[in-house]
């Protein structure tokens, strides 16, 4: 329920609203104009010149940066990197600052929330590269004490599914328990091998939003041959020999390359959805639509099996807790990859293009096909989805689609694998239309539910490549 201050805020707006539409057009029409313009100025837009807009495009994509400076002045956003790939070339290479933050570069490194499931995923296929894991095998096969309290039948591709019924612990993680020493030391694996499965009502899928990643950590390490975590496989197998700046546990010295993220709150969304767009409305959609999702989360939410249940980090009560330094440092894979839009761009592009890079095979073609094989599509939460075996999500127009949600996840990124992350980030890649994609902000809108902002930039770069195609 909105505070009597919210509803404050809401009433003057639409006061100031009517005011614009119904009385200053008495004035005359010269005199509405003015006051149209100094109500859209009291409603602004971002002022251009504190917009820091940096980087290029390739010829072909003019459109995209174009697209990517009207989204930075109009909608909430501070700092941001969009990076694309297209056949194994940088086509998209920018990063912008509403408020003119000197500190703020295309290698500054932001949390990516769920982005990282896909950074944990590919190093899962690793292991299928490598003959040490087979997505159909039983995750006790790797861990036997994994199986204990009813866990012993749940299958890797289950897990990589968000079906394994383990979505909430039923204890909080202290942040030392997840630095890469303390992870060898099996704490956190006692927690999991301990705890019973706990599957939604009338649905097996439902999204490990954390959790996964901790799971799927610990079978990696028992089954790489040097028994390291997934942290020190992406920094030693992935990104050093790319080149790129994707981490999952931030060293020391990396941590001043961070850059916080914030949240938009409920009530700042709500009043900017109340106004039109002309005059600069900051949010993607108006208060009907914000309400109706609203309305669409709330059960969902209700539904859940972590409901009631204490949260995923001791001392947690808000999402900026994730800025802590030694969350960063610690390893949760699912959630807490600190990455640059270039890094995982380029990830993106090397698995766009079957696993190879430059002449360096990351994934067998085996092991490229296995982890995007075997798509099932289910609903989890509100709408549904389609993962594969190997934990990403395909997109594409749902043989179950009827709801707007749907649309929102799916259209406009058909083609591409891959996943977002919380209110912002998308890490995903086309093989098809060889396309590597990653796009990091530092304000989350936690309203943009399948990152829809983030997704016009996708559809814009699929647009280009219909034009070049056809001028070709």
């Amino acid at each position: 329920m909105l505070s009597l201050s919210s509803l404050h805020v809401l009433g003057c707006v639409v006061v100031r609203i009517w005011v614009a539409c119904h009385v200053y057009p008495l004035l005359g029409c010269s005199s509405t104009l003015l006051a149209l313009s100094l109500l859209g100025q009291m409603m602004s837009k971002n002022p251009a010149n504190q917009i820091r807009i940096q980087g290029t495009v390739a010829p072909g994509f003019e459109s995209v940066k174009t697209l990517y400076a009207r989204n930075m002045q109009t909608l909430a956003e501070r700092d941001t990197q969009l990076c694309v790939y297209h056949q194994g070339e940088k086509v998209v290479d920018l990063w912008a600052s509403t408020d003119a933050n000197a500190n703020f570069s295309a290698d500054s490194l932001i949390n990516v929330f769920s982005s990282g499931k896909s950074l944990e995923a590919l190093a899962m296929a690793s292991l299928v590269s490598k003959g040490l894991l087979d997505y159909q095998a039983k995750v006790a096969d790797y861990w036997p004490e994994f199986g204990a309290n009813g866990k012993s039948e749940l299958t890797v591709a289950e897990l990589m599914r968000h079906e394994a019924g383990l979505a909430a612990l039923n204890e909080s993680i202290k942040a030392d328990d997840l630095l890469t020493a303390n992870i060898k030391q099996n704490k956190i694996g006692r927690i999991i091998e301990n705890h019973e499965q706990t599957f939604r009502l009338g649905s097996a899928r439902e999204y490990h939003a954390v959790t996964r990643g901790w799971i799927v950590n610990e079978v990696f390490r028992r089954l790489d041959p040097a028994g390291r975590t997934i942290g020190e496989f992406l920094r030693e197998d992935i990104s050093q020999p790319l080149g790129v700046d994707a981490f999952i546990g931030v060293r020391q010295e990396e941590l001043s390359r961070r850059v916080k993220v914030s949240v938009l709150n409920l009530r700042f969304q709500l009043k900017e959805s109340l106004k039109p767009k002309f005059l600069h409305r900051k949010m993607e959609h108006n208060i009907f639509q914000t309400l109706h999702r609203l309305i669409q989360v709330i059960p969902a939410i209700r539904r859940g099996t972590g409901r009631g249940a204490p949260p995923p980090f001791a001392g947690m009560d808000r999402i900026a807790f994730f800025n802590e330094p030694a969350i960063a440092m610690g390893e949760t894979p699912s959630a807490n990859a600190n990455c640059s839009a270039r890094g995982l761009a380029k990830i993106a592009a090397m698995l766009a293009g079957g696993g190879q890079w430059e002449g360096a095979q990351y994934l067998t073609e085996q092991a490229w096909q296995a982890l995007h094989g075997d798509p099932v599509e289910a609903p989890m939460g509100i709408a549904a989805t389609t993962f594969t075996q190997g934990g990403v999500a395909r997109f594409a127009r749902p043989k179950q689609y009827n709801t707007k949600l749907d649309h929102a996840l799916n259209v406009g990124r058909e083609g591409f694998y891959g996943w977002m992350g919380l209110g912002g980030s998308i890490f995903q890649w086309h093989p098809q239309a060889n396309i590597g994609f990653g796009y990091v902000p530092t304000s989350l809108n936690v309203l943009d539910l399948y990152n829809e902002r983030g997704k016009t930039y996708q559809a814009e770069v699929l647009k280009c490549l219909d034009n070049l195609s056809a001028a070709s």
